[in-house]
């Protein structure tokens, strides 16, 4: 497994180009912003995208979405609790677009050789997944290095910390690649990271 991150747009949202170097079939994460910049990696590199997956739906997640979804014609993939249904308006959820499907905790999408495994894991926003390959945790905004994603944009701490401690509860350890800013380890953020050591009972909150 081959991973390639991409910061883009003005908010350096990490994008994930995830091959499978046997197939050279790839899973685009994230897609936020600077289509040109994550179409371009995968023409240089003669990768086949086959997936298009959104760990949640902030706009700065989400902005090159459409110009990936029409060039690679690879499926988009959502959690619903991040998606306006008809009539809605929320500002912090995404609108539905043509060719992006719905997934859920435990589903398992196949890229190559490669198994994306969903895990609910809300509180940044309703809908935030975290997709587990290999060794591998793509976390979104729910877990950074030292920190954890904010709540005020339509989420809960209550409720993220829950997510917290579902991850810190995973066997074994886990490299982790954020949203935003430097990857780190599972195992470090459990022994360092306050947000994650409070939601495991470790630290009395502040």
């Amino acid at each position: 497994m081959l991973i390639k991150t991409l910061p883009v747009g003005h908010l350096e949202t990490n994008c994930y180009i995830v091959t499978d170097e046997a197939s050279l079939k790839c899973a685009i994460i994230d897609p936020g912003a600077d289509s040109n910049v994550i179409l371009d990696y995968i023409e240089a590199n003669n990768l086949i995208p086959e997936a298009i997956f959104l760990t949640h739906g902030h706009f700065d997640h989400h902005m090159a979405l459409q110009p990936c979804l029409e060039e690679t014609s690879a499926p988009g993939y959502i959690h619903t609790g991040d998606v306006n249904s008809p009539g809605e308006a929320d500002p912090h959820k995404m609108d539905d677009v043509e060719g992006l499907g719905r997934y859920k905790d435990g589903d398992v999408i196949r890229v190559g050789g490669l198994e994306f495994t969903v895990i609910e894991t809300p509180g940044h926003s309703s809908g935030s997944v975290t997709l587990k390959c290999e060794g591998a945790l793509f976390t979104g905004d729910t877990l950074f290095r030292d920190s954890c994603g904010r709540t005020d944009l339509g989420g809960s701490m209550d409720v993220l910390l829950e997510s917290l401690r579902r991850l810190a509860e995973l066997p074994g350890d886990y490299e982790v690649y954020p949203g935003h800013a430097e990857s780190s380890t599972l195992e470090r953020e459990r022994n360092f990271n306050y947000y994650m050591r409070h939601a495991t009972g470790e630290l009395q909150p502040k």
